[in-house]
């Protein structure tokens, strides 16, 4: 590929982008915050807390090099597959030996029976999981989990393993759409959202408190701590993320309806911790642009963030961005002007 990236290209391939049902995707924000970004000097863009990938996907389709970083594997090999993947796609044959290979592999079948998805479904992801070790390519078997754990998502009544059984059945196309022809779909979405924006974008697994880098602008939007909502990733995730991992390492807590596995520990679960760290954070980065996503139900506050963020940059502002949600799921909770949440961007430069 030529040298010379042609941008207008880059941003309509952002187009392809293969969204998922993931809690605080920010697909319906990534223009304004691409806005307010805009207007700063940067080459590399660090996604510290990368979560859907959106926001990362977004900067490789500006010709951006792309660093995306988070602890949850599922994460991770979405940002394998279409981040730091310049070229590689999942063939036909490859789905053909996805799909068609037989094994005997039974634990999904077997563990988790009866609790989200249909006998034939649980024996496609048997199958299909256990032939995705057979792939000789890194990048092929990121596409193929992620194209997985997609089709797991779009299946799932709220796309959340929370609760088993149906019974957020909405009567959506997705939930009657069998697990091979989500798959099916969602192999094709990845593949096309590959491209080569003439980078070394780069993905990582780590939790960010210890994965030490440098970037010319650091984006953060983590996990906040809220005493309002769950931000829990795990728990909403556990069969997807254990799906990913094989369970690996994994202890599956066999008391629990769901059969989830333990929560990966983070700061931001705890209110004392969560400060703490978004000064480690802040200092860890002073020498970058930083750009911090941030709810109105969380905590640190935003005058506290903001103070904190004073303390290692010259000039920090607060963008409001023109969304206002409602993080209230259950009935009695919707249009309750106490659960509105407002979304803001804070830069320090």
């Amino acid at each position: 590929m030529s040298s010379q990236i042609d941008i207008p290209t880059l941003v309509n391939q952002f187009e392809f982008f293969p969204g998922s049902r993931y809690m605080g995707s920010k697909n319906k924000i990534i223009g304004e915050i691409w806005q307010f970004l805009r207007e700063y000097e940067f080459e590399s863009f660090y996604d510290a807390f990368a979560g859907s990938n959106i926001v990362g996907y977004f900067m490789k389709c500006q010709g951006k090099r792309v660093i995306s970083n988070d602890f949850m594997a599922m994460s991770y090999h979405n940002a394998n597959a279409i981040i730091e993947n310049s070229e590689i796609n999942l063939e036909p044959s490859d789905i053909k030996l996805l799909i068609n290979r037989e094994n005997d592999n039974d634990f999904i079948s077997t563990t988790f029976r009866d609790l989200y998805f249909s006998n034939s479904d649980n024996n496609f992801l048997d199958q299909v999981r256990a032939n995705i070790d057979l792939l000789d390519n890194k990048y092929k078997k990121s596409i193929a989990l992620a194209a997985l754990s997609r089709a797991c998502m779009k299946k799932r009544p709220r796309g959340i393993f929370t609760f088993i059984g149906h019974r957020y059945d909405d009567g959506r196309k997705d939930i009657k759409t069998s697990l091979k022809e989500h798959f099916i779909i969602s192999t094709s979405l990845i593949n096309k959202a590959v491209f080569n924006n003439g980078q070394q974008n780069k993905s990582f697994n780590y939790e960010t408190q210890n994965l030490d880098l440098q970037s010319d602008l650091v984006y953060l939007d983590p996990p906040y701590f809220s005493i309002k909502s769950d931000n829990d990733y795990v728990r909403r995730y556990h069969f997807v993320e254990g799906l990913v991992k094989n369970w690996d390492g994994i202890k599956i807590q066999e008391h629990t309806k769901t059969k989830k596995f333990k929560s990966y520990r983070t700061p931001f679960s705890n209110k004392i911790e969560a400060y703490s760290e978004f000064e480690k954070l802040f200092e860890k980065y002073k020498k970058s642009i930083i750009a911090v996503s941030y709810s109105s139900n969380s905590l640190p506050t935003k005058e506290e963030l903001l103070e904190i963020l004073k303390g290692f940059k010259t000039t920090v502002i607060a963008h409001e961005i023109n969304h206002i949600y409602s993080f209230g799921t259950q009935s009695h909770k919707i249009g309750n002007k106490n659960n509105r949440v407002k979304e803001y961007l804070i830069i320090g430069s």
